[in-house]
């Protein structure tokens, strides 16, 4: 699954992916950027 890193600018895969859910009942993913490691967040279920 891919994320939007803002640190890159751009689409890159997500390591260390975990499903989280949000406040409102949302179901999100979240994991690291595999080209620099900073924080990436994808709303919706991972696949």
């Amino acid at each position: 699954m891919e994320a939007y890193c803002l640190k890159c600018k751009g689409p890159h895969e997500i390591k260390d992916a975990k499903e989280i859910t949000l406040k409102n009942g949302r179901a999100a993913t979240q994991g690291k950027c595999v080209a620099c490691g900073s924080k990436v967040f994808r709303i919706g279920k991972s696949t």
